[in-house]
């Protein structure tokens, strides 16, 4: 790990074991939090300033994206929402990997979308190494309350996850899952 030449932001984003107190990533984590206060303290009667600081805050905003306050964030800039996404009250997305959120996605309350991994090692863990791997949340996804979307996750189109669920593993298109560890309940048939 110490022969790598590349700066830490350059090993996160590879999904490389990296230092997050690194000072380049600092000073982005705390611009996040600047916008993320922001936005949590703004008016439901002013749109156009939630829709700038959003635009700000990620690479990728849709057309008719809404994101009800308090949302919490690592970075933001990881992070591309698909239009006419709704996120209720709560969000927490961990953006250390790419998080892709497709259009018309539902989230419920409380979920937390989370990219970071530790090592199991107690030693690389002890000196605060730590990596990502991306999720990704496919078109027409609905999210029930406090679902639990886990590290390296892609959730097919048209996919019901049900409130509380853990997601340790990928789920196809047109389910629905629930339980911790998530597991398909039944398939949706197409209208």
């Amino acid at each position: 790990m110490q022969s790598d030449t590349r700066t830490m932001r350059e090993r996160m984003l590879a999904g490389d074991l990296y230092l997050a107190d690194d000072p380049e990533l600092g000073e982005n984590a705390l611009h996040a939090m600047d916008l993320t206060d922001a936005y949590n303290g703004t008016s439901a009667r002013d749109p156009k300033e939630r829709r700038r600081i959003l635009e700000e805050l990620f690479a990728e905003i849709g057309d008719g994206v809404e994101i009800r306050p308090p949302l919490r964030v690592d970075y933001g800039s990881n992070i591309r929402i698909g239009p006419r996404t709704f996120a209720n009250y709560g969000l927490i997305a961990l953006d250390v990997a790419p998080i892709t959120i497709g259009a018309d996605v539902q989230i419920g309350t409380s979920v937390q979308l989370l990219t970071p991994t530790h090592p199991v090692e107690p030693g690389p863990r002890r000196d605060k190494w730590e990596a990502a791997e991306p999720i990704t949340i496919g078109d027409n996804v609905w999210l029930g309350s406090g679902a639990l979307v886990l590290p390296g996750v892609t959730i097919g189109e048209n996919t019901v996850v049900g409130a509380g669920a853990v997601v340790t593993r990928d789920l196809p298109a047109n389910v629905v899952a629930a339980g911790n560890p998530a597991r398909v309940v039944r398939t949706i048939a197409e209208p």
